[in-house]
């Protein structure tokens, strides 16, 4: 067979070492060699012995998911193989945690991740009840997190001098130095004569980093995730 498809552009090539890979613009790639965690549902092909299997989230887990609505539908991958990884063509982008690190993140947004990251399901402080429910996952421990962002995400420093605001739709995820509080943005005028649709934000302080796409979840889009 010849012609553009089978450049190597789009062939795959083998893994030289256990781990993940972004394979391109739109997959990553896990060597797995033992165990690892991905999202159900985004396998879109693998090689090798490798067994796929719902993880149960406790009594605890289902418990938060269904007060929050945030939750991380998981399944375990064990055995040596290569599996490729997707979601609905999004970006994918690959975050480094190291000891130490704490990395909070929307549960939309996470793809796969190595077994030596734990994760739990945890209220966004500041945010009290007016937020609607603001819930993330917070990312502890050593390994790689694969993430999809719908478009090129903005990566946006914040400094003490300097807070973000961001809509709480929009935001992917932020570094854990970073304290967070709602905002608002809106006059009760404005909310009055009809409001400007950004009546609420985030605010983020301190010293890190925030990530935030190029795009706001519409209703049917967060129900969806």
């Amino acid at each position: 067979m010849k012609g553009d498809l089978f450049s190597s552009e789009h062939v795959v090539r083998p893994a030289t070492a256990p781990g993940m890979y972004v394979e391109n613009a739109k997959c990553v790639k896990y060597a797995v060699d033992g165990e690892m965690l991905a999202r159900q549902g985004s396998m879109v092909a693998f090689r090798g012995d490798l067994r796929f299997e719902r993880k149960g989230q406790g009594v605890g887990g289902m418990l938060k998911r269904a007060v929050t609505g945030e939750g991380l539908p998981l399944m375990t991958v064990r055995g040596r193989g290569e599996a490729w990884f997707a979601h609905e063509a999004q970006n994918c982008f690959v975050v480094e945690i190291g000891p130490g690190d704490e990395f909070t993140v929307n549960g939309r947004n996470v793809l796969c991740f190595d077994a030596t990251l734990a994760y739990e399901i945890k209220t966004v402080k500041g945010s009290g009840i007016a937020g609607g429910g603001l819930f993330n996952s917070v990312f502890t421990g050593q390994g790689r997190l694969a993430l999809v962002c719908e478009g090129n995400p903005l990566v946006i420093p914040v400094t003490p001098e300097q807070p973000v605001y961001v809509d709480t739709d929009a935001v992917v995820g932020w570094t854990a130095s970073l304290q967070t509080s709602l905002h608002r943005s809106q006059s009760i005028g404005s909310m009055l004569r009809g409001g400007s649709g950004e009546a609420v934000q985030l605010m983020l302080q301190g010293q890190g980093h925030v990530v935030v796409r190029p795009s706001e979840a519409t209703p049917q889009k967060a129900q969806q995730h």
